[in-house]
């Protein structure tokens, strides 16, 4: 893929006005156009108070280094830099290319008063050429134990752990791995979009009267995922209806079982994840469990 242009595109107008407004620059690991998870849930609220600059791992381009940049939702900018290194992620070799495109970015912006989130440790040599009001860590899972992680996660994280003004934990198990590490860390878990999901609506008496049980998981469907379990529930259950919807990614697609009350979905769009009354196609197709 290559970015729009070669040079930093024109700023957004949103960036320039309200100037009393702070900035959330946050480096994230996950795109934004990905699955909607925490982070978007977050700085979706944060963004009704905060300017955010989202920005994720940079890609390849074989031509100069630059920033790609699209506004999603009001108040928030995502910026994907395009760089000619071959490396995967925010890695050492990606600095060079960073540094000098994020700088003249907030020149361009005339962003000067902000605040850095991180959502991935791996960005942390970025911290060196910026100077933000305070560090934040949002800790949404224990990034060194997932399958390929980079082998200078554990350091990485260690020294932003160490720097972190405010460190906030996905859950209990990460906040008890992480709270002897910084003298602020506190423990805010993930959970469900209660005002998204409470669009969702019964299926009619007529509609379900009769269905079998249905069990379903929506997420992201990688090694983490207890394959064996899901595969012995069908097996057991036969009279179950087990409906698993997200992307599989760092796994086979050819290892996920097949049985005949399994059924693996792929990806669905977030906004289509709650049962709406108007929603009869995918009653009817068995779409949303």
């Amino acid at each position: 893929r290559t970015p729009r242009s070669t040079s930093v595109p024109p700023t957004p107008p949103y960036l320039h006005t309200g100037t009393t407004k702070p900035t959330q620059i946050v480096f994230s690991h996950l795109r934004w156009d990905f699955l909607h998870q925490r982070p978007q849930h977050l700085l979706s609220r944060l963004a009704r108070k905060w300017k955010v600059v989202f920005v994720e791992e940079p890609v390849h381009t074989d031509g100069p280094a630059a920033l790609e940049q699209s506004t999603p939702a009001d108040n928030i900018l995502v910026v994907r830099p395009h760089t000619p290194a071959r490396v995967a992620g925010f890695h050492d070799d990606q600095v060079a290319h960073l540094q000098p495109l994020i700088a003249r970015f907030l020149r361009a912006a005339k962003i000067d008063d902000y605040f850095i989130w991180f959502y991935t440790p791996m960005a942390l040599p970025l911290l060196g050429e910026l100077n933000p009001r305070a560090v934040i860590y949002d800790c949404m899972d224990e990034l060194a134990a997932f399958k390929d992680a980079p082998r200078q996660m554990t350091q990485r994280e260690s020294a932003l752990l160490k720097c972190a003004d405010l460190v906030l934990t996905g859950g209990p198990s990460l906040y008890e791995h992480k709270r002897q590490s910084n003298g602020n860390v506190h423990c805010f878990p993930s959970a469900v979009d209660r005002a998204h999901f409470s669009s969702a609506a019964p299926l009619p008496e007529n509609v379900a009267k009769g269905r079998p049980p249905v069990f379903g998981f929506f997420g992201v469907i990688d090694e983490r995922l207890d394959i064996a379990l899901i595969d012995a529930l069908a097996l057991a259950h036969p009279e179950w209806r087990i409906v698993m919807l997200g992307p599989v990614v760092k796994i086979d697609p050819a290892v996920l079982p097949r049985r005949p009350n399994l059924e693996w979905l792929g990806q669905q769009p977030y906004a289509s994840l709650p049962i709406r009354p108007d929603d009869r196609a995918g009653w009817a197709n068995g779409m949303y469990a």
